[in-house]
């Protein structure tokens, strides 16, 4: 008899228990896992590969990129040229060697079939403004972006599809900091991480061989990007430099890449 006098109250729990239960999943109906989106920052024509960082104003490269052990980024000013350009490809190509050309836009327009040797041999390819002038930072912006734009241009008519990773100043003179507007906003709006250097052996000068190749090892450290130039004049001591310093980089266990 005493549980049939509990039977109500059981069945009144049970349906509390139910109406709870009800409640509870209501509102734990997990979250949709699809996020708003947001609009598409704007990006000019030519933006970088997905694969490429984005360039970064507040940075000039002067280190090559992350590895395992020494590495080093060899660059060549100045070019194309038709004397000076192909011996230095050649001379890459026998050491299976990639480097970074910084283009001058005029020289660029003058050897479109250099620019397009220069990208069908993997090399990477920087902009060193149209005209080189040494004092585009003191320059309007419409002046710097007209150099700096200009130069972008003239790469791309000879190789439309190639990707100017890098903007160099002409004598690495970029803008002060916090300049506004500067050269390396102008570059990295456009695409392209502004780039100096580690060691300068200065071989434009034409100070010798041995000079040459002596600075690069006291200043290349265990990481840096070397400029070279293969235009601007005979270039002859910057490629028997070239030939002392690859056993010497190879001897030590440089590997050769882009800059970072």
């Amino acid at each position: 008899m005493r549980s049939t006098s509990l039977t109500p109250i059981i069945s009144v729990a049970v349906t509390i228990a139910a109406l709870l239960t009800l409640f509870a999943v209501g509102f734990s109906h997990p979250k949709s896992d699809v996020v708003a989106a947001t609009p598409a920052a704007h990006t000019s024509d030519n933006a970088p590969r997905l694969d490429t960082p984005a360039p970064d104003p507040d940075v000039i490269v002067g280190s090559a990129q992350d590895g395992p052990g020494r590495r080093v980024a060899l660059t060549f000013d100045d070019g194309p040229d038709p004397i000076w350009t192909p011996k230095v490809l050649d001379f890459l190509g026998e050491h299976h060697v990639k480097a970074t050309f910084c283009l001058v836009g005029t020289n660029a327009r003058r050897y479109p079939d250099l620019v397009r040797r220069i990208v069908a041999e993997g090399h990477q390819l920087c902009d060193h403004t149209m005209t080189h002038d040494q004092n585009l930072r003191y320059k309007s912006a419409a002046a710097m972006r007209a150099e700096i734009v200009g130069a972008k241009q003239a790469i791309l008519d000879a190789v439309p599809n190639a990707q100017v990773r890098y903007y160099r100043a002409p004598e690495g003179a970029f803008s002060p900091k916090g300049a506004h507007p500067s050269m390396q906003q102008i570059a990295a709006d456009n695409g392209m991480q502004p780039l100096a250097w580690k060691a300068d052996p200065e071989d434009w000068t034409k100070p010798g061989v041995r000079v040459i190749v002596e600075r690069v090892q006291q200043q290349v450290g265990e990481d840096g990007v070397v400029l070279m130039h293969d235009a601007g004049g005979d270039r002859s001591q910057t490629l028997a430099a070239l030939d002392q310093l690859m056993p010497w980089f190879n001897d030590l266990g440089y590997r050769f890449v882009f800059p970072a």
